[in-house]
């Protein structure tokens, strides 16, 4: 049970899929202008990867190896097509915004490698639980994005106006442009936040071998 938590929390934070492995950048920068559409888009990822990713550890065994590729693929790919008839289906304003984005989740680079790297050689259980950190880590990392731009871009968290009526609206943020200038700001402070944490064990991990070491001479006197 402690190595599926470790796998869930690998892609909330360690490994996390926007800021650390720098993966999904299209749906990242393309669609983040607010924080419901970063949200939907998380949420679908989230599904994709969750399912196909079941599903393709089910049948690691019966898959063929030259063609696991393109079977995976069509396992993503089914998965994506009832992900977005269901959008289209019941939150017809937000599919006709997310647009041909919710399609091009197929090539999302995210959900192939874990396929390929995990869930290929991991049973259910573990891929579930890898497949929902990866995923939950992905959706906090649009909304993250999509909260920022849209509350500089219109003043606004998830269509409330949270800005008083004085608030000049920064146009750049709705814009591409904003979307890699928000990124860039947020891939640096991620970065920083991990390195701090790493040179901190770092320091923990040395003093406690030193004392380790000096019990370790004392007891041979």
């Amino acid at each position: 049970m402690v190595r599926m938590w470790t796998d869930l929390l690998r892609g909330l934070w360690g490994e996390h899929p926007i800021f650390r492995l720098v993966l999904g950048m299209c749906p990242a920068l393309a669609v983040t202008n607010t924080a419901i559409n970063g949200m939907t888009m998380g949420l679908a990822t989230t599904f994709v990867l969750v399912t196909s990713g079941t599903i393709i550890s089910l049948l690691k065994h019966f898959i063929p190896q030259r063609v696991r590729i393109p079977s995976y693929i069509v396992i993503i790919a089914t998965f994506v097509t009832a992900a977005d008839y269901t959008l289209n289906a019941f939150w017809h304003d937000i599919h006709g915004v997310l647009g041909l984005f919710v399609p091009l989740i197929i090539v999302n680079c995210l959900i192939l490698g874990r396929a390929e790297a995990f869930s290929s050689k991991n049973t259910v259980k573990r891929t579930i639980f890898d497949s929902l950190g990866y995923g939950i880590g992905f959706t906090w990392g649009l909304v993250l994005l999509g909260v920022i731009r849209e509350v500089l871009g219109f003043g606004s968290i998830f269509g409330m106006q949270v800005m008083p009526d004085t608030f000049y609206n920064w146009t750049i943020m709705v814009l591409p442009s904003g979307a890699f200038l928000t990124l860039g700001v947020l891939l640096g402070l991620y970065n920083m936040l991990i390195q701090r944490a790493e040179s901190k064990n770092k320091v923990l991990h040395t003093v406690k071998t030193a004392s380790e070491g000096a019990f370790t001479d004392e007891s041979v006197y």
